[in-house]
């Protein structure tokens, strides 16, 4: 089915798309055709009305010729009861009606009803009659008995002779036309639209058809490179021979054309990942020998004060290159679509964890707790969900101010087999313009907050790699005050005993519950991360990771 879009301003509804093109067209066939009927009736009761009234006007001339003809009394017959009346003469129709006026008094009249009795006339049709200017064209009047087409004579002896014929006969036939033309049109109309609308149905489907193929290339992921080859338009339906064999046609090229620059497109990305592989891994070695190297200059060579910064920032930019060339090696595994592992990884201690290792690497930060009471676990790559943790962690840290809240919450989403972690901070908030190209690659954010220069961009680029590598997706949302980062998780299962609230730091006192947990202290389900002797501040040291490698936090990624 074709869909019609709300019409813009300046266009009406029956021009515009607001019906459908099947709707518009049978409007536009029965409008023609009731505007066809509605002429043709218009005509007909014109020329009906017309050849009545000058067959009338005929009659009417030959019934006043014989009233006017008829011997009547002089004017010394006026007070005889007995005058002879013109309606007795021979050939009067039914509804004839005559009136003799001398000296402006009515001296005989009356009307012939169809039994052919004389019916008096009335005192008003009297005074009506009486009015008529003898030799004036025949008028229309309307009478006790209905209306009449009457006219005035003068007879021989200089009496006023008025004749009428009813008109009651031509408004019963008019009358009879229109109900007939109405019906008639009626009909019309009718079979018009029935068989139009099968015709037009008929019609229009190779356009719908056509449509469809338009509409579900729309909801095509054209990510993967190559149209299938279902999405094209099929051959009888792409003809150019016709309007829409034309359009479909256009819609077949257009989409081979697209399919050639998504083929080219693809073949192009697939190179540049190769090559972005191929040299990441090859950059490895030299940047280990690099650092070897500085290492081994550091502990065997007696170096200046000037030698020994130099090899310290050697040693750094080594480090930073590492670790891009470490991120662009991960986005190209994660592009080729490799399944992460399978493990049931609890988010809850994921969480305490790392925000517990973040407040140590940023202690004047003040960082947040929010969980759930039941532990949330999801099926995924540990080492993968931590790096999208931390790099969000990161980002908040490197991106905001000191002093700045940051809220991390795990919770599980309503009605959904869903765990929501978010992040979300009080800080000055990315910038309207940069936030469509917060997950690019190679964004830089230092564009759009205030922060720590050097990042690469890669850091929200890597947790939407593995973010939907897992089958979720992360959202945000920012204003001045409050950015909040939103990761969507397939959840796994929920139970087990509640976690406690507070989140302590490396050194946990004895019998909290398992690596970074709360030990109870404070509100229930929302804490306030410590060091180990429960103030703000931290030492920075590594601690371990849900896998058992070292994490140090001071390496988040950025944005």
């Amino acid at each position: 089915m074709i869909d019609a879009e709300r019409p813009t301003a300046g266009h009406s509804a029956f021009g515009s798309g607001r019906w459908r093109l099947r709707t518009r067209l049978i409007a536009i066939l029965l409008a023609f055709l009731g505007l066809a009927c509605l002429a043709i009736g218009a005509v007909s009761y014109a020329a009906t009305n017309a050849s009545l009234t000058a067959q009338l006007r005929s009659q009417l001339t030959e019934a006043s010729d014989r009233a006017t003809s008829f011997r009547g009394p002089g004017p010394e017959a006026r007070e005889r009861s007995d005058a002879p009346n013109p309606l007795n003469a021979p050939g009067q129709a039914a509804g004839t009606l005559n009136a003799r006026f001398a000296d402006g008094e009515l001296v005989v009249g009356g009307l012939l009803d169809t039994s052919g009795d004389t019916v008096d006339l009335t005192a008003g049709d009297e005074s009506e009659l009486a009015a008529l200017e003898p030799g004036a064209d025949p008028s229309e009047i309307d009478l006790s008995a209905g209306d009449y087409l009457v006219v005035a004579d003068t007879d021989a002896s200089g009496a006023t002779v008025v004749t009428g014929l009813p008109l009651s006969g031509i408004h019963r036939t008019l009358t009879s036309l229109l109900l007939i033309t109405a019906g008639v049109s009626g009909a019309a109309l009718l079979l018009a639209g029935l068989l139009g609308s099968v015709a037009i149905r008929r019609t229009m489907k190779p356009l719908e058809r056509v449509s469809a193929v338009a509409t579900g290339v729309s909801r095509l992921d054209l990510g993967s490179g190559q149209l299938p080859a279902e999405s094209r338009v099929a051959p009888e339906d792409a003809r150019p021979g016709t309007e829409v064999g034309a359009v479909g046609h256009a819609l077949n090229r257009m989409l081979g054309n697209v399919d050639a620059a998504l083929t080219a497109r693809q073949r192009s990305e697939d190179r540049v990942r190769e090559f972005v592989a191929d040299a990441s891994h090859e950059l490895r070695t030299p940047l280990a020998a690099i650092r070897g190297y500085s290492d081994l200059v550091r502990w065997t060579e007696r170096l200046s004060d000037d030698g020994v910064v130099s090899l310290s920032r050697i040693d750094t930019q080594a480090q930073r290159m590492a670790a891009l060339v470490e991120d662009l090696l991960l986005l190209a595994r994660l592009d080729e679509d490799h399944r992460p592992a399978a493990e049931e990884v609890d988010l809850t201690e994921l969480v305490v964890e790392n925000v517990t290792d973040l407040q140590v690497a940023a202690p004047k930060h003040r960082w947040v707790l929010e969980l759930p009471d039941e532990p949330v676990t999801v099926r995924g790559d540990p080492r993968q969900l931590q790096r999208v943790l931390l790099n969000l962690l990161s980002n908040a840290r490197k991106h905001t101010d000191e002093g700045t809240l940051v809220t991390t919450a795990l919770t599980l989403a309503p009605g959904e087999r869903e765990a929501v972690l978010s992040v979300t901070d009080d800080g000055p908030g990315i910038d309207p313009g940069f936030l469509p190209e917060v997950f690019s690659r190679f964004a830089r954010a230092d564009r759009a907050r205030s922060g720590e220069a050097g990042t690469t961009g890669l850091g929200l680029a890597i947790v939407k790699a593995i973010v939907e590598n897992h089958g979720g997706r992360i959202e945000v949302a920012s204003r001045p005050g409050r950015t909040a980062f939103s990761v969507r998780l397939p959840l796994l299962g929920a139970g087990g005993p509640g976690r406690a609230a507070d989140a302590e730091g490396p050194g946990r006192a004895p019998g909290a519950e398992g690596p970074g947990r709360a030990s109870g202290a404070g509100e229930r389900g929302r804490a306030t991360v410590a060091d180990e002797a429960g103030a703000p501040g931290g030492t920075g040291r590594p601690t371990p990771g849900p896998t058992g490698e070292r994490v140090n936090p001071a390496h988040g990624e950025e944005r």
